[in-house]
């Protein structure tokens, strides 16, 4: 066989280069398209684009495979044979699009809450959920619930912001770094790139992980963490800095809530809670004329200790002396913490002084005047060059809130948030709590055939925000927002499929589901998932979830079990709308947001989804997508991301507005906006100027700036919230002391994850399993050639990673008699695996791990069923349960966050044994699923003149 012709170097592999936004990860980098006789012919970085300024990793190359795979669905399908058969027929747009219609026009007039939509890891949330708000459904979210809720909730209700898409370390400036659980494809560009300029500098990365791989095994210092403890460590590098008087005081004072009064009247409704003026102002001791006076007083002189009494009465102490209090107690001293942790004490004494010398010995000055909000006048902008970041690792815990919650407290102890060298907000963020919405979802925020009254997601702000009915029972049908996860700030999309195939709170008429493979890797309990997905009402015969509609580009897992399959394009195919109503792709030093456009049109009959969804919202008359007489509002995505107004002003897009393009933030809809766009290289960036770059929660000059951009209507500053009230309130109501009190069966959990101040817990996963029988922690990570499913079907990115083993630490190895190439049983308290095994050292000795989402069905994404992902390629998740083991009174909790939600992937415990020799192949090992019959293609993808003809 003769290799095919390789085209000259020398010789131009394009005719035109497009510029548009990465999708094959996160990042949202820019990209140049190059395109020759109609097809694309190699991608790279954009040098232009702020984000990753021509710097592409493997999976971006790799698009030109992603938008080429055979597993591309080509046409709407609708099923004709039984769900999971795999069998379907073609049919028009038209077709389905009036299938959809009048499903979601019933539903609608009936009892709109018998929708279920919810979405996965797409980027036009704004569009989504504002569709489902006019829709009236109160059951919607993303893919937040059950990836890094905990993050955001825990940020913005601490700091205001959050890591990542709304926060990045000063990667210029910082001095020491310290990284918490970040996978390695996790924000991959920007990350590589600032570790790298670390480097260069000689600045010190410490990376705390059970695993040592990717960033981790380039850091300076890895701290081999057991999974689940990582709380216990920050607080007790907290404790430690206390104990060293290592904290920035001044800071604290003037940023912070350490000095507001909490009332101290145990047995009362108010007490934990603030001691506020009349006109409900939080309250601080002035301690030259020794009273209470509202926090912010001008030239106030705030007490950090001592107990005081009120004009009322009552006593009360600042927030301060209540953490100084808990964290300089002995039971977060290293040596209390060191076992659990797996942490030496003298690694944990270590960290917490490098952390202080690094703060306070290495104080750097930006020489730049500005104004806070009080009016003062600073000469500079004073940085502590320690700066922090922190994902899933921390985040998909069941005691990942507080463990968040307890990272951001311990950067502003050392003032270090948004300052040169420490962490800072990437616009539109800093917000505070008061700026996002409640949610809404209870029976009096929605009606048949009526908009829902507002947003589904937010924070409530204490018990009574609650989506409850007056018996206590959740209105939304995964139980967001109600005692079971009261600050569900995303949703729990992990549960929503067990709750409708149970019924509870109520069941569903409709599911429609895009982008979100929940018969496969994005769901816990995977095989009991799919036995509800397919299990019908023995009485009726029907399937207990009635219709699903589903939307993909690919022939995932999912669509198999879908009843109407609305095929979406692939990224190169569409446009999409990076916004700063989601979360757009701004830096620190600016104000930035991007799009996707069509770089080719699709060959095959699909629709992008935002458009698809467009006119279904016109079918329907949905308020805001059509208008009194039935005629839709937009002619298509890109029609309403440049004619879509959420305000006055205030659009999808913050770049070129006004008639004539030269408006930034706020401006009218420019008919041109687009164009400009894709002139730009398809991204838009608005530089803050220096004086309001720094301290964005405080800074006058950024506020005015932020009002001017149309994140606000006016200013909203953000002090930091040590104490968080919120909680408190929902503690008070465990205790029967708030309305409404919570139900007696959901009393203690609150009493115990709840606390206003960060505490650690054992997860439940791992609490309320005998650890002695189930001795190891079980954890996945993400690599950094693939992205969830996506990758591991790509033709250039399986030649990476085909199949996953189970990476097992040495010593357990050595004890099992296990060497690489071995078989083994992997057992928890809910199910069992077969899996091949490969010894590594760079974990925590306790952990075993395996790369997430390279597992294949046999059959699905156009592989074939004998592909080594099918066979030897595996998912932890067939061990992970939906629901904890039930407790004494005989509930069962989901395996989740108990104040946010999110999905607790990593609290695993689980037993390991060799396996007898065998069949080399994965177990559990399903049938092999039918797919739709996939685009013709040839059995060899090749690079080339002639490739994926």
């Amino acid at each position: 066989m003769s290799p095919s012709p390789s085209v000259a170097l020398s010789e131009p592999v394009a005719d035109e280069v497009r510029k548009t936004t990465c999708y094959m990860c996160a990042c949202r980098c820019g990209i140049n398209v190059h395109i020759k006789d109609g097809r694309i012919r190699y991608i790279e970085g954009n040098r232009d684009h702020p984000v990753n300024k021509g710097v592409l990793c493997a999976k971006g190359s790799a698009g030109i495979m992603q938008h080429y795979a055979p597993a591309r669905l080509r046409a709407p399908l609708r099923r004709v044979g039984p769900r999971g058969s795999g069998q379907f027929e073609e049919i028009s747009w038209d077709e389905a699009l009036t299938i959809a219609t009048k499903w979601l026009g019933e539903v609608r007039h009936r009892d709109p809450k018998k929708l279920a939509f919810f979405t996965g890891r797409d980027q036009s949330q704004s569009l989504t959920g504002f569709w489902a708000q006019q829709y009236g459904t109160p059951n919607y979210a993303a893919h937040g619930g059950f990836c890094s809720v905990n993050m955001a909730a825990a940020g913005i209700m601490t700091i205001g912001g959050a890591f990542w898409e709304f926060g990045a370390p000063d990667w210029d400036r910082t001095k020491l770094f310290v990284m918490f659980g970040v996978a390695e494809d996790h924000d991959s560009n920007p990350i590589k790139m600032g570790i790298s300029k670390l480097k260069k500098r000689g600045a010190r990365f410490v990376s705390v992980n059970p695993v040592r791989t990717g960033y981790s095994a380039v850091a300076d210092n890895w701290i081999g963490i057991r999974p689940g403890t990582d709380g216990l460590l920050i607080l007790a590098v907290i404790h430690e800095l206390l104990r060293a008087r290592k904290i920035d005081v001044d800071y604290l004072v003037r940023y912070s809530n350490a000095p507001w009064l909490v009332v101290d009247a145990p047995g009362t409704a108010d007490h934990g809670l603030f001691a506020r003026d009349g006109e409900g102002k939080p309250m601080v001791w002035e301690t030259v004329t020794e009273r209470a006076v509202p926090a912010g007083t001008k030239g106030a002189h705030a007490a950090l200790s001592g107990r005081f009494e009120l004009a009322d009465g009552r006593f009360a102490v600042p927030s301060f002396q209540l953490l100084a209090e808990k964290y300089l107690d002995p039971k977060y001293a290293p040596e209390a913490v060191a076992d659990e942790t797996g942490i030496a004490v003298e690694t944990i004494r270590g960290l917490a002084a490098e952390i202080a010398r690094v703060a306070f010995e290495e104080e750097i000055v930006v020489e730049q005047p500005w104004t806070d909000m009080h009016g003062e006048r600073h000469q500079g902008y004073v940085g502590r060059p320690v700066s922090f970041h922190a994902m899933r690792g921390l985040s998909a815990h069941s005691n990942g809130f507080q463990t968040t919650r307890a990272l951001h407290i311990l950067q502003v102890l050392i003032g270090a948030i948004d300052c040169p060298g420490g962490f800072r907000y990437e616009p539109p963020y800093p917000k505070p709590l008061s700026a996002h919405p409640t949610p809404h979802g209870r029976a009096e925020h929605f009606g048949s055939d009526k908009p829902l009254a507002g947003p589904h997601l937010g924070f409530p702000g204490g018990p009574e925000d609650l989506l409850i009915d007056t018996d206590g029972n959740p209105a939304r049908l995964d139980k967001a927002f109600s005692w079971d996860a009261p600050i569900a700030a995303h949703g729990m999309m992990h549960m929503v499929i067990a709750n409708a195939h149970a019924g509870d709170p109520y069941p569903v008429d409709v599911l429609f589901l895009y982008m979100a493979n929940m018969a496969w890797n994005s769901s816990m309990n995977t095989a009991g998932t799919i036995r509800m997905l397919e299990d019908k009402d023995p009485t009726t015969g029907e399937y207990r979830i009635p219709k699903i509609i589903y939307c993909d580009a690919y022939a995932s897992e999912m669509v198999a079990y879908a009843d109407l399959v609305l095929p979406d394009t692939t990224y190169l195919e569409r446009h999409d709308c990076i916004s700063l109503l989601d979360r757009p792709i701004s830096e620190p030093d600016a104000v930035q947001d991007a799009i996707r456009w069509p770089v080719l049109e699709p060959d095959r009959d699909v629709r992008g989804f935002q458009t698809v969804l467009l006119d279904l919202g016109a079918r329907l008359r949905l308020p805001g997508f059509a208008d009194s007489l039935g005629k839709p509002l937009y002619k298509d995505y890109a029609d309403y991301i440049v004619r879509h107004e959420r305000r006055p002003g205030i659009g999808p897009l913050a770049g070129f507005r006004g008639l004539k393009g030269d408006r930034a933030g706020r401006g009218a809809s420019n008919p041109d906006q687009l164009k400009r766009y894709i002139e730009n290289g398809s991204f838009f960036s608005a530089h803050i100027p220096m004086e309001a770059q720094f301290f964005k929660h405080a800074n006058q000059a950024y506020q005015d700036f932020a009002v001017r951009m149309g994140f606000f209507d006016t200013p909203q500053p953000v002090t930091f919230q040590l104490y968080q009230e919120v909680l408190q309130k929902f503690r008070l109501s465990a205790e029967g002391l708030r309305e409404p009190v919570a139900p007696e069966t959901h009393r203690q959990r609150i009493l115990g994850s709840f606390d206003p101040l960060p505490e650690w817990y054992r997860p439940f996963g791992e609490a309320l399993v005998d650890r002695k029988e189930y001795p190891y922690h079980a954890i996945t990570q993400r690599p950094a050639a693939m992205y969830h499913s996506w990758g591991s079907m790509n033709a250039w990115l399986r030649q990476i990673h085909t199949r996953n083993p189970l990476y097992v630490p040495g010593p357990i190895c050595d004890e099992l008699g296990l060497k690489d190439g071995d078989w083994a049983w992997v057992t928890s308290h809910h199910g069992r695996i077969k899996v091949e095994v490969a010894r590594t050292e760079a974990v925590n000795a306790s952990t075993i791990w395996t790369w997430n989402a390279v597992g294949k069905r046999a059959g699905a994404w156009a592989l074939d069923k004998d592909s080594p992902e099918a066979k030897k390629g595996f998912l932890m998740n067939h061990l992970i349960a939906d629901l904890l083991p039930s407790k004494e009174d005989g509930m069962r909790w989901s395996n989740s966050d108990p104040v946010t939600g999110q999905a607790a992937w990593y609290d695993l415990r689980v037993k390991i044994e060799k396996a007898e020799p065998g069949e080399a192949i994965s177990e559990p090992h399903f049938a092999a699923i039918a797919q739709p019959e996939p685009e013709p293609h040839p059995d060899v993808l090749r690079y080339g003149q002639e490739w994926a003809r």
